[in-house]
């Protein structure tokens, strides 16, 4: 049960904070917390949530209510180089850093806390 997302236009280390507030936690509070986070990171890593959650209600049959975040995994997805012209016939160039985001779900453990109808 997973998603993945590849070249997102967000810096890994930017992608990285936002990922870090959502870490092991259910999968419903991790899109409240993401809904209110007010950064473009949040939006990207929001969509990725919720494509392995819909991953996870069609191909293996689970309800969002029992999914939690097991790991999310942010990498380096390449740069676009772009620049401008500076003294001496050099190049100043401006890297845009890409993020590749991959998010694996698992099922929250059992509470226990259920009464078994005694």
């Amino acid at each position: 049960m997973k998603a993945i997302a590849k070249g997102v236009r967000v810096p890994p280390r930017k992608m990285n904070v936002v990922a870090s507030l959502v870490r092991r936690r259910s999968v419903n509070d991790a899109l409240t917390i993401l809904e209110h986070t007010p950064r473009q990171a949040a939006v990207h890593l929001r969509d990725v949530v919720k494509s392995a959650a819909a991953n996870a209600e069609h191909n293996d049959k689970y309800e969002t209510d029992q999914l939690q975040i097991d790991a999310i995994e942010v990498n380096t997805g390449g740069m676009i180089v772009r620049g401008r012209p500076a003294a001496k016939t050099n190049f100043r160039p401006h890297r845009h850093r890409l993020s590749n985001v991959t998010v694996k779900l698992g099922v929250l453990p059992h509470t226990g806390a259920e009464s078994d109808g005694a």
